[in-house]
């Protein structure tokens, strides 16, 4: 009994000058870092929390923080972030859009960062220029912060050479009356009856509405031209320039220049004879070897524009409740001013997703299944490029940037909290024929008539209406 005894006491000495040990240990140490929760989009691979580990042990070096990046897959973010907002499920830093940043401000779900972005993230001022801070203001306050990326819509079409040589096209010709004869020229000459000169499918951008500013409103049938001095709020649908457009759409739907299933299918094959998109001349190199094409054409037919809604095409904003939201404005100012941390970001773990050659100012790829999307993080010039890619192409981008029209209605964001309602069912309108209008699946002359109708029995005149009474207010037009 006695030894037991002895032995307990010792025990008991111990753990108490263990506790002390350890209390004493505690004090002397630095407090964790904090860890901010990122949300964007995409698909999470295997081995990407091991590889976030690399890349947070880098950001906590440099800032004292460590970083949690989320994923919402492309198909279910919209509906995830919505219910987050709603939810109040805590995160730090969330991708937008201008699909939802206007509305989840509205909400009150962002925090207003325009008196914290000096103290915490000045460099931020000095990088980003300051067109894009002008198209991310709502009611003069900053919310997000912008993506300094392709800015502004320059929308090229895609020639396959193969086809310039064949058929002699004009690449000086971009008007739809000598895509009409061309495509018809294509498709009488090519044997096979499944090959159509045009493929689209239901996420295809055939830059039908792109004349017109959005208002951040993402409902087409309201715009405002981009160059219109007066700010008029039309019905995009009456334009006649667009209608004549959405016609030839239907004629090649009609004839087989389109797929017949351009408004069923999500994906496309690859080898794509033309096609159109928001792009810069050398990316033409990149888009042959993902198509699998010898070269590719590349030649501009509207643009360089900028809007709001090209700027608000990409954003992170922070949230109204985060507890470390000085930390997260130094993180994306790190995002935004460190090559490292963007390369890392932009194609995963050096060693192990990529290599730097050429004494470190290209990168080549070791391997392609990295799941962050580089649209959706930071400044594009401050990485290092890829060695697919055509030198120059960065000053490429910034060139198109800066001599970019600016809409005449830029930083215009529309409170729509008083149309709420009308803009509810007017979008569940919208949404019922867009597709088969925009891409060629449905006569213009008789689907517009039945779009305006059920447009103007929820309300599309009030929305109109307010819309054009906030410019006016905004711009001082009253």
């Amino acid at each position: 009994m006695k030894i037991a005894k002895k032995i307990t006491a010792v025990a008991i000495i111990c753990a108490v000058l263990m506790s002390v040990a350890f209390t004493f240990t505690a004090c002397e140490r630095e407090p964790s870092a904090p860890t901010l929760i990122w949300w964007m989009v995409g698909t999470s691979q295997a081995g990407f929390n091991r590889d976030m580990r690399v890349i947070s042990d880098y950001i906590e070096e440099k800032i004292g923080v460590r970083l949690d990046i989320r994923l919402a897959g492309w198909g279910e973010a919209a509906q995830r972030f919505n219910t987050m907002i709603n939810a109040g499920i805590y995160y730090d830093i969330m991708f937008v859009d201008g699909g939802t940043y206007n509305r989840f401000v509205r909400l009150g779900a962002f925090a207003d960062l325009t008196d914290l972005i000096p103290e915490y993230a000045p460099e931020l001022l000095e990088v980003i220029p300051d067109l894009l801070w002008e198209g991310v203001r709502i009611n003069n306050r900053i919310f997000s912060i912008p993506t300094y990326k392709d800015s502004a819509i320059t929308a090229f079409f895609f020639w396959d050479g193969y086809f310039v040589d064949k058929y002699d096209i004009d690449l000086t010709r971009t008007d739809f009356e000598y895509l009409d004869y061309v495509f018809r020229k294509m498709r009488a000459g090519e044997s096979d009856p499944r090959f159509h000169p045009f493929r689209l499918a239901r996420g295809s951008n055939p830059f039908i509405f792109d004349i017109f500013d959005g208002l951040s409103a993402s409902l087409p049938p309201m715009g405002v031209r981009l160059d219109d001095p007066e700010r008029r709020v039309i019905n995009t649908l009456l334009e006649e320039d667009l209608q004549e457009k959405l016609r030839f759409m239907y004629s090649w739907f009609r004839d087989g220049i389109i797929n017949p299933d351009a408004n069923l299918v999500d994906e496309l094959p690859i080898g794509r004879p033309f096609f159109m998109a928001q792009a810069w001349p050398s990316v033409a190199y990149m888009f042959a070897d993902t198509e699998g094409v010898e070269r590719y054409e590349a030649v501009p037919f509207f643009g360089p524009s900028i809007s709001t809604g090209s700027i608000q095409g990409s954003m992170n904003a922070i949230n109204v409740n985060s507890r470390h939201k000085g930390d997260a404005l130094r993180l994306l100012q790190l995002v935004n001013t460190d090559t490292k941390l963007r390369d890392m970001l932009h194609v995963g773990i050096e060693g192990r997703h990529f290599e730097y050659i050429e004494d470190g100012t290209l990168i080549r790829r070791l391997r392609t299944d990295w799941p962050l999307s580089n649209f959706q993080q930071g400044n594009f010039f401050v990485l290092t490029p890829l060695d697919t890619m055509p030198p120059g192409f960065l000053d490429e981008i910034r060139a198109q940037n800066e001599a970019a029209a600016p809409s005449t209605v830029l930083g215009f964001n529309m409170d729509l909290e008083p149309v709420m309602i009308e803009m509810v069912n007017a979008t569940s309108v919208w949404d019922r024929f867009a597709v088969d209008l925009t891409l060629g699946a449905a006569n213009p002359d008789v689907l517009i008539p039945q779009i305006i109708e059920q447009l103007m029995a929820v309300g599309f005149d009030r929305i109109m209406a307010e819309a054009q009474r906030q410019i006016d207010e905004h711009f001082g037009m009253n």
